[in-house]
């Protein structure tokens, strides 16, 4: 009788640990989901501000319209991107050549001084340090995950009920990591 209630105890634990790391998986799993949702809502709200900037700037950089051709670019790639890799891809592409129009306007006193491009500029500022801060949450939760998903023992419930690892939110390529050149415009064309 002492044998039965042992193996009785065992098999209460394993499937108490099977219970516990299947639940454990799914919190991970939706904690990376819900990561992801906030980087997208940050980036659509970044995003929502681009023809606002745009519209700002237009007047004043008119020999600078290939970086307003790439933050409009850039905000239709991310608004048709379907993978993680490719919303990076389109989010670097924003952020680099928002910094550039930044830049570029230090050559622009009126337009410093336009109290519109003040606040669009803050505003962009505070969104970017959020989203900034979104991915690194982001790529913590996926590398927790990740461990999970490949550390014994929890790998073999992972591989049972199929869970599989996340892409981090990374930049794709040296050439966006490549500091932007900024070209200063010192006369009429």
């Amino acid at each position: 009788m002492d044998a039965s209630y042992i193996i009785l105890g065992i098999l209460i634990l394993i499937v108490a640990y099977l219970v516990y790391s299947y639940n454990h998986l799914i919190v991970m799993r939706n904690m990376v989901d819900t990561s992801y949702s906030n980087i997208d809502t940050l980036l659509q709200k970044r995003f929502e501000l681009v023809p606002n900037l745009v519209s700002t700037v237009k007047g004043y950089m008119n020999h600078e319209r290939e970086l307003l051709e790439a933050v409009t670019r850039a905000r239709s790639d991310w608004m048709n991107a379907s993978t993680i890799q490719e919303n990076a891809g389109a989010d670097n592409v924003a952020a680099k050549a928002l910094k550039s129009i930044f830049a570029v306007a230090e050559n622009y006193p009126d337009l410093k001084a336009n109290k519109n491009f003040l606040m669009l500029q803050e505003e962009l500022v505070g969104i970017e340090n959020k989203i900034a801060y979104a991915r690194q949450r982001y790529n913590r939760t996926v590398l927790d995950l990740n461990n999970a998903i490949q550390k014994f023992p929890t790998n073999i419930v992972a591989h049972y009920f199929k869970f599989q690892t996340k892409e981090f939110f990374e930049v794709e390529s040296g050439k966006v990591r490549e500091v932007p050149q900024v070209k200063i415009y010192e006369g009429e064309d």
